[in-house]
């Protein structure tokens, strides 16, 4: 089977030859395992021998000025389209320092709002034209990268404490936030869609939980953003297509609602934020395909990593609706051998 045969499966929940096995391992993880007899120039997902998920990506941001404003042998403190002042370092795998939001006030936003027109440039046009038959050829899953919600706005538009305070005092606001990214997304995916460059599902990063509890209360979630995710759950099942969030955090009094309006898959069901992969399968394995729940601080041990593999997959893959991978990304700490052993495992656990 190919891997668009095995996600549709897993989607529908019916078995195939295996489970899908996808990841995204960091960068100093690539450079790690090249060093360590990966041959360069080569997929690292050919080398294992497991699935490819393709995404396309539009570019609904403001597009205000980009600019480096100091560059120093450690880091460079560069602005980027959505109005965000970073810092970014220089070593491998380093998490930016967010320094300031322009978009900061509902008069900034009306701003920004203006700026996020619907061009055609914003779609990677040449990119599909060279890549996208490949795909199809040889049967890749693709996905449609949606960008909107909670986590993205407050990432890297407005800024965290501003828009929780907002939800509270300015929900007026921050609604119409979520509403135009989703209606950005939404017009130049149909563009996309309509000049035959179909996808499979859509997908859209919106973490809501942190360790142990959720940014924000679920009567919160249901008066605020539960309506967007609908919408967009919504589109994606008027076209035939699944629809799968991307959620880290501790989410678990959450789940019913994300089933209730019909969220397909879940990822990445965070283990050591206080995320069930068992207990989501006993509860919801019928309705909703889980992707992800394997501890990814297990990665550098092989023996744990194996004995976790081998106690988690048997139950999550039964009767389809699983999809592989570490409850984030790859780390660096994993070597080569142990990615090797990892997935040797999964392939044993995960095949049906």
């Amino acid at each position: 089977m190919n891997t668009f045969e095995r996600f549709t499966r897993a989607f529908r929940h019916e078995e195939g030859d295996r489970i899908p096995i996808i990841d995204e391992p960091w960068a100093g993880t690539l450079r790690r395992w090249h060093a360590e007899g990966m041959p360069e120039g080569i997929d690292w997902r050919d080398y294992f021998g497991i699935d490819k998920l393709e995404r396309i990506s539009v570019d609904i941001t403001p597009r205000y000025e980009v600019k480096v404003l100091e560059d120093t042998d450690r880091y460079q403190i560069v602005t980027t389209p959505w109005g965000v002042t970073l810092k970014n370092f220089k070593e491998l795998d380093s998490t930016p320092e967010f320094l300031d939001y322009k978009v900061t006030t509902p008069e900034a936003w009306a701003d920004a709002k203006a700026r996020m027109t619907l061009d055609d440039d914003r779609i990677p046009w040449d990119f599909l034209k060279k890549n996208y038959p490949l795909w199809r050829k040889e049967g890749r899953f693709v996905e449609a990268g949606f960008w909107f919600g909670f986590d993205v706005t407050h990432s890297w538009m407005a800024g965290t404490e501003t828009v929780l305070i907002a939800m509270y005092e300015e929900p007026e606001w921050v609604v119409d936030m979520f509403n135009t990214y989703l209606d950005r997304c939404i017009a130049l995916f149909e563009r996309v869609w309509d000049a035959g460059y179909t996808f499979d599902a859509i997908h859209w990063y919106d973490d809501m939980g942190y360790k142990g509890a959720t940014f924000f209360s679920n009567d919160m979630y249901r008066e605020l953003l539960k309506p967007v995710h609908r919408r967009a759950v919504e589109w994606a099942h008027n076209r035939g297509i699944w629809a799968h969030l991307h959620s880290c955090g501790d989410i678990m009094t959450r789940i019913d609602d994300l089933v209730e309006i019909g969220v397909d898959c879940l990822n990445p069901l965070e283990v050591k934020a206080g995320m069930e992969p068992l207990t989501l399968k006993k509860k919801y394995g019928d309705r909703l395909t889980l992707h992800g729940g394997i501890n990814a601080v297990l990665w550098d041990d092989r023996d744990a990593i194996v004995a976790a593999i081998e106690e988690a997959v048997p139950v999550l893959k039964k009767n389809g609706g699983y999809i592989f991978s570490s409850d984030h990304s790859i780390p660096n700490s994993v070597s080569l051998a142990n990615m090797q052993a990892i997935i040797d495992t999964v392939k044993k656990a995960g095949a049906y």
